[in-house]
């Protein structure tokens, strides 16, 4: 039997290395739609950076398929990349930063299928205003789930409508801020006999009452959009 990964309770207070101010940023034409579409029609030859954050699965849980919704909203000053804050009182993954998703329901073959209900059963997001444009490598977090990150082109005007159950509150991220890789913060977690390498994108934004607030973006959705970051600049 493998060892559990130790689970990180605290992100922030985990040592900073520093951030990959070497990497070249994305943007202008290279983050817009005509752009994005047509990478992921026609798909360099690339490598994810991150495949998983645990170093595998937990010992005692078996693999639960899942997909998430990359929700590209198309702003007229440019894409924004759409979020949810997690609700503090879930099992996993409260309070964290996350696209919108979950794991895969029984008679569900497609991830496409499970984050477009995912995005609609979380925040009211409906399928007519998504546009779908390709997926991401499966990811798989600390607590053993298997993720396809499914790419979307989100087209205004829509309405959300906030499930309060699983999710605080939904709020955008530019693409561009997020694309820049000296926003992405270096941090190496040491436990006993472990180390593990993550990357943190801190975001000064505003809550939905208008409030100044940070969104700590860590774990599993940095990593998402690291190796978003390295498909569109392969």
């Amino acid at each position: 039997m493998s060892r559990r990964p130790t689970l990180i309770r605290d992100p922030r207070a985990v040592p900073i290395l520093g951030a990959d101010h070497h990497l070249p940023a994305l943007s202008g034409e290279r983050l817009t739609p005509t752009q994005l579409k047509a990478r992921f029609a026609a798909p360099p030859a690339w490598q994810p950076e991150f495949r998983g954050d645990g170093g595998g699965p937990l010992a005692d849980r078996v693999p639960t398929a899942a997909a998430v919704l990359v929700p590209l909203v198309a702003r007229q000053d440019g894409l924004r990349v759409l979020l949810t804050r997690r609700t503090d009182h879930l099992r996993d993954h409260a309070g964290q930063i996350s696209f919108p998703g979950g794991r895969v329901d029984p008679g569900e073959v497609d991830p496409v299928e499970t984050a477009l209900r995912e995005a609609r059963e979380e925040i009211g997001l409906d399928a007519r205003h998504i546009e779908v444009i390709g997926a991401l490598p499966v990811y798989t977090t600390v607590t053993s789930y298997t993720v396809t990150p499914v790419v979307a082109l989100v087209h205004p005007p829509f309405a959300l409508e906030i499930e309060g159950g699983e999710v605080a509150e939904a709020f955008e991220v530019p693409l561009d801020f997020l694309m820049a890789p000296a926003h992405h913060q270096v941090h190496v977690f040491e436990a006993v006999d472990e180390q593990r390498r993550f990357l943190s994108m801190p975001w000064q934004g505003h809550s939905a009452q208008g409030e100044p607030r940070e969104y700590f973006i860590w774990g599993a959705t940095a990593a998402m959009l690291r190796n978003l970051y390295r498909f569109l600049a392969a």
